[in-house]
């Protein structure tokens, strides 16, 4: 390259410069780089770690370390400087240097802060590299540690520290706690696991290949990274299909997950009402789009129902739908997809056999759902879960703790000792809600009321153990169906033990699917089943009692008033003029959660991490747990971030 070629690229550097210069202006940022030393607290004690020569992303030089030249360069260190500057003709010279036989050799040194580097020798040669889109430069790096503290986004630092201690890449920046152990599991290495020098350099190109196809697709939503976005895709899609698919298959792939990437960086919607709600829709859009005569609905699950009574609830709900519509439905269920592959097959099936609302009934399958959601756009997918961030797929529950409440209230009544059993299911969310829940229903009819917790999902007898510490009030698991054989047998719901271990049953929660089921479908027939990826939302419903999908059977055994005051509470619970958490709420180590003037809101109630002051008894920690619930709590878990990721099987 001769010197007048060299000219101009700075020219055109200069032009691309103050064209950023002027877009940052208009947007009220910052038209210079950032500045380390005015990002640094000047009280805090900084500690700085000799990191050495590292090549590292030029795309992550985000400012200098001291304020002294910026005012050269745009954000992106493109140049500001006249043709005619001193700045200019050595930035020149760095151009034919770089485009030359000896090209830029030496090391620039830079700070490193939160994954990003700060310049303190060596502007120039990282402008010159930036104008030609070179992705590395090589660098002798200091790095200076973050104070640690409860800030997601600095304990997602120290947890970089680690991957970088095993891989010695830059490359991706995460802000959540546990995304780098998702990363390492997709690409089925382990936490302490070294990288070799071919892993690092096919990591490096693949994700370089992911980042043109998000940069080539995203539409300027500054508030995604692409390392975020490669974790989405990679749930479902093999690490190794970066090194497979064409770059118009991966942009093509990127593009159709691409609401789903955005809808999770945004507040998942919590509805607490059926879909029915969302109206007949305007006459133009009947026109355009005339409702179907018939909604075929497919049913998939992960067991079957001789063998689970969770199954039997759902399978219950569809013969509703049947009933209640008759010919306007066509119904189908799918059983025993128990393995991915398994799911794949049975889905698969149920779209060639024509199903348009296909509805998973269990949150192992919530990854496969996500990936024939992506795959089929034009069909309705719902999965019966809680907390998922995806708006191809609607996920529904219910808010049992509303009944759960109840059933503390009639526990509390009937308790002569003051000491009430609670078999708890799995720890995940929703259901330290329904304990507490059903401890402050039982404070209400019982002022000193206790609850003693046991687990169904860790080694041991609850029930036996009960009986021989002289508890005779007893909460077990909840109703599957409205079949009242369930809660007279005494396997369900809340019971009372004689001193011979006899059974009486009381009451219980009941699922009602079908009240649910039976609003998607009429949404369906109408023409106004929404899709939520226009929006790029996620949506989950969380139903309770007034939607009917929850309700409480009570036992003919109950003594007249309790029973009063059941059917009272189940009343004012279906008007929603009672809230449970509405009062002052103390945990067990004293934290005062509320002072009762206000609502919990729905995420507070589905997070809920801790238990009231009247319960004795920890939420286990997940190598408590029996094999059997391992993988449900790794889904819902209230801890589920915390809990060690388990590596893809290939890659």
């Amino acid at each position: 390259m001769d010197i007048i070629e060299a000219k101009e690229e700075y020219a055109a550097a200069l032009r691309r410069g103050q064209k950023e210069y002027k877009e940052a202006v208009a947007a009220g940022k910052s038209p210079h780089p950032a500045v380390l030393d005015e990002l640094l607290s000047d009280s805090t004690a900084q500690v700085v770690q000799e990191v050495g020569l590292l090549e590292i992303p030029t795309g992550r030089i985000v400012g200098t370390r001291s304020a002294g030249r910026i005012t050269t360069f745009s954000p992106s260190f493109l140049p500001l400087a006249k043709p005619a500057s001193e700045f200019a003709v050595k930035w020149v010279n760095l151009c034919m240097a770089h485009l030359g036989e000896t090209g830029i050799r030496d090391p620039i040194t830079c700070y490193e802060y939160l994954g990003n580097f700060y310049v303190e020798e060596g502007n120039k040669r990282v402008s010159v590299l930036r104008h030609f889109g070179a992705p590395r430069i090589s660098a002798q790096v200091r790095r200076i540690l973050p104070t640690p503290g409860d800030d997601p986004r600095i304990q997602a630092y120290y947890e970089f520290l680690e991957f970088f201690k095993v891989s010695r890449l830059y490359l991706v920046q995460f802000r959540r706690p546990g995304d780098y152990a998702k990363l390492l599991a997709h690409l089925g290495k382990e936490k302490d696991e070294f990288w070799t020098e071919d892993e690092r350099r096919t990591f490096s190109a693949y994700y370089q290949y992911f980042l043109d196809a998000f940069e080539a697709i995203h539409p300027g939503f500054s508030d995604i990274l692409p390392e975020e976005a490669l974790l989405l895709w990679l749930k479902i899609n093999p690490y190794r299909d970066l090194g497979r698919l064409s770059a118009s298959q991966l942009r093509s792939s990127l593009a159709a997950l691409w609401p789903d990437v955005v809808s999770g960086t945004r507040q998942t919607q919590l509805l607490d009402e059926k879909p029915a709600a969302e109206g007949k829709g305007s006459l133009l859009s009947r026109i355009i789009q005339p409702a179907p005569g018939q909604v075929a609905v497919a049913f998939v699950h992960q067991l079957d129902p001789a063998t689970s009574t969770w199954v039997l609830g759902h399978e219950d709900g569809r013969r509703h739908l049947e009933e209640t519509f008759g010919d306007r439905v066509v119904c189908r269920s799918y059983f025993n997809a128990n393995s991915d592959e398994e799911a794949t097959r049975l889905l698969e099936l149920a779209i060639e056999e024509g199903a348009q609302v296909i509805f998973t009934t269990a949150p192992k399958l919530n990854r496969v759902t996500l990936k024939f959601a992506v795959k089929y756009p034009k069909l309705h997918f719902f999965s019966c879960s809680v907390d998922l961030p995806y708006s191809s797929v609607r996920a529904y529950y219910g808010r049992i703790f509303e009944a759960k409440f109840i059933t503390g209230a009639i526990a509390g009544a009937m308790a002569q000792n003051d000491r009430i059993g609670y078999v708890g299911s799995n720890p995940i969310l929703g259901v330290p809600a329904s304990i507490n829940a059903f401890a402050l229903g039982a404070l209400m009819t019982n002022p000193r009321a206790q609850i003693e917790l046991r687990w169904s999902c860790c080694p041991g007898t609850p029930q036996a153990d009960f009986f021989r510490d002289g508890i005779r009030i007893i909460s077990n698991r909840d109703v599957p169906t409205g079949d009242k054989m369930y809660m007279a047998f005494c396997n369900y719901g809340t019971y009372q033990m004689d001193d011979q271990g006899g059974l009486l049953p009381l009451a219980s929660p009941v699922w009602v699917w079908g009240k649910f089921y039976a609003s998607v479908v009429e949404s369906a027939l109408a023409g106004t089943l929404k899709d939520d990826k226009s929006n790029l939302r996620a949506v989950n419903y969380w139903l309770g009692m007034d939607s009917g999908v929850i309700d409480i059977s009570l036992s003919d055994h109950l003594p007249g008033g309790v029973r009063i005051l059941a059917e009272l509470l189940r009343d004012a619970m279906r008007q929603r003029t009672l809230d449970p958490f509405r009062r002052r709420l103390v945990a067990q180590d004293g934290r005062l959660i509320s002072d009762g003037s206000r609502r919990l809101s729905p995420d507070e109630l589905l997070r809920m991490d801790w238990l009231c002051q009247n319960v004795t008894g920890s939420i286990p920690e997940f190598d408590e747990l029996l094999p059997m619930s391992q993988s449900l709590v790794r889904e819902l878990g209230v801890y589920k971030d915390k809990i060690p990721i388990l590596k893809e099987k290939s890659v």
